[in-house]
């Protein structure tokens, strides 16, 4: 292939220069697209709503609460109970599960912390 295209060169020069492949970066036509510009579709949806400060599909970590009775740990579900899992101890290798139901705080067996279930809408 070198070779052929060196003879084309030698004997064509303006043949050569021609039909030599050339080489187009992706980049020369305006640079490599953002993240917003080439989202489409629920990630674009998710994009827009982190912008605004929304959080359509809980992406983000948490707010923390005390989980006490007045500012329990809130859990957001969309049905009438949710299974929750805690970690009583920060050292501790095992999790409590148990179910929160709507309605009241609930409490953890183990170390007492409150849950309470409230309504999430899934984003359209």
């Amino acid at each position: 292939m070198a070779t052929r295209l060196l003879l084309l060169r030698l004997f064509f020069p303006r043949a050569a220069r021609a039909t030599a492949p050339t080489s187009i970066r992706a980049m020369s036509a305006g640079g490599i697209p953002t993240d917003e510009e080439q989202a489409t579709g629920l990630e674009m949806k998710s994009m827009q709503a982190l912008k605004r400060g929304e959080d359509p599909y809980n992406i983000l970590k948490p707010k923390k609460y005390p989980g006490t009775r007045e500012e329990p740990h809130i859990v957001p579900s969309i049905g009438d109970k949710r299974l929750v899992g805690c970690i009583c101890e920060e050292d501790n290798s095992t999790i409590i599960w148990f179910w929160v139901h709507k309605g009241d705080s609930h409490r953890c067996p183990q170390c007492g912390s409150y849950y309470k279930l409230t309504h999430y809408e899934l984003p359209h």
